[in-house]
Parts: structure tokens; sequence; C-alpha cells
């Protein structure tokens, strides 16, 4: 089993310390581990969070909508769905009632792009932590929040 004060060699003050020092460390891990899950599909992992919110939605969302929802909030949620755009997974739908409202709908090709990822994708990064246990650790991480 891991240690982070063997990972980091380091000693710690106390328990919450090592703990906050523990998440940031795995977090920086597991945003590493996306990142190389999703390179051979084209797409970070925040471009396929904005998929699968707009999928989720069913409908076309405000651009303003997708940001709040997004898991990592992004400063540069524009230039991911230009990028999205040019890739022709997103497309852009004026708003008619409001000119300034601009609306985001996934395309047929950004849904196969998901349908594809879906298959691959698991959670094998949490397979040694049982259902109960990856329960405890979404409780803990909400309570922190």
């Amino acid at each position: 089993m891991a240690d982070i004060s063997k990972d980091v060699n380091a000693k710690f003050k106390d328990n919450r310390f090592k703990a906050f020092v523990n998440i940031m460390y795995t977090a920086n891990w597991l945003s590493n581990k996306q990142v190389l899950f999703f390179k051979p599909f084209d797409v970070s992992p925040q471009q396929h969070n904005i998929l699968r919110i707009l999928r989720g939605s069913g409908k076309p969302l405000k651009v303003q909508t997708v940001k709040e929802r997004m898991v990592e909030r992004a400063p540069n949620v524009t230039r991911l769905m230009d990028k999205l755009i040019s890739k022709a997974l997103i497309e852009r739908k004026a708003c008619k009632e409001d000119r300034r409202v601009v609306h985001i709908n996934i395309t047929k090709k950004g849904l196969e792009l998901l349908k594809e990822i879906d298959v691959v994708f698991n959670s094998d990064i949490l397979e040694q932590l049982t259902q109960e246990e990856a329960k405890q650790l979404s409780n803990l991480l909400d309570k922190i929040r």
C-alpha cells in the first residue's frame, strides 16, 4: 500500500495536514491519469466534461450553464468549446429570442465519441476500493467541501 509520507519523503505535524497533502498529491496524480487516458481520443478531460454535460442535458445549453456544471471550472471554456467545434463534436446555436445568448449542442459525432470512450472508460483507478469504501470516500470528500 502506498504511503504519502514515503511518496513525498516527508513527516507531517498531524494527520489533518497529512490528509491535506495526500488529497493534493492524489488530485494531481488523478489529473495526470486522466490526461493520459483521454489523449488517444484527442480530447482533454475538460472537453470530455463539456461533452458529458451536453449529452446529459438532452438539449442545447447556454454557455454559462455549461460553465456552472463543469467539474473543473476552467476560465477558458470558450477556447475549449472552440476546439470542440473545430472537431465537429459540438455546435453553437444562436438563440432566436435573444441574440446575445448562445446555446451549445452536442453533435452526432460528439455522441459517438462519448460512446467510444464509455466502452473503454471504467473506474480501474478505484478498483482496489469496495463499493462501500468508495461511498465512504465520496462522503468524506463532500464533508470537506
